[in-house]
């Protein structure tokens, strides 16, 4: 079976990252898991830079509930990546982020994920309806 392509113009933002010494496992390329905390801090500095979300005291947090990565290509420290990201679905309370990674300038991703955030309530940790600032930032990350 054929993997989808995902290409770069198919993502609204992109997060530049440098690998770093440690993301390397024993086999001398970045390890799987590694690409999840790739993902957290592009989404994660997206919410707080264009979105507005406090992470230390503000009154909502987004929580993963669901997450997948498949992988196409090797990457390994040193090299610079860039994580694209869109949103794929945009509900009440919840989100769901389609991510990729790429070398720095390459076209087609070398690994493509998803996660799903729930926002809840800090207090209750009940989910709640997503401020609308940071659901305005969001839609901008829909394609059209």
């Amino acid at each position: 079976m054929q993997q989808p392509q995902h290409l770069r113009e198919h993502y609204r933002h992109f997060q530049s990252i440098t690998t770093r010494w440690h993301d390397n496992d024993l086999y001398g390329h970045v390890n799987n898991v590694t690409y999840y905390s790739y993902f957290d801090t592009a989404v994660n500095s997206y919410l707080i830079e264009t979105g507005g979300l406090n992470i230390h005291h503000g009154e909502i947090v987004g929580f993963v509930v669901s997450s997948s990565c498949d992988y196409f290509a090797s990457i390994a420290f040193p090299e610079r990546i860039e994580v694209g990201l869109r949103v794929g679905n945009l509900g009440n309370s919840s989100v769901q982020y389609e991510l990729a990674v790429f070398k720095e300038g390459e076209g087609q991703a070398c690994a493509a994920g998803r996660f799903v955030h729930v926002f809840v309530d800090r207090a209750s940790n009940r989910p709640t309806a997503i401020p609308q600032a940071l659901r305005a930032a969001l839609q901008t990350l829909q394609l059209p």
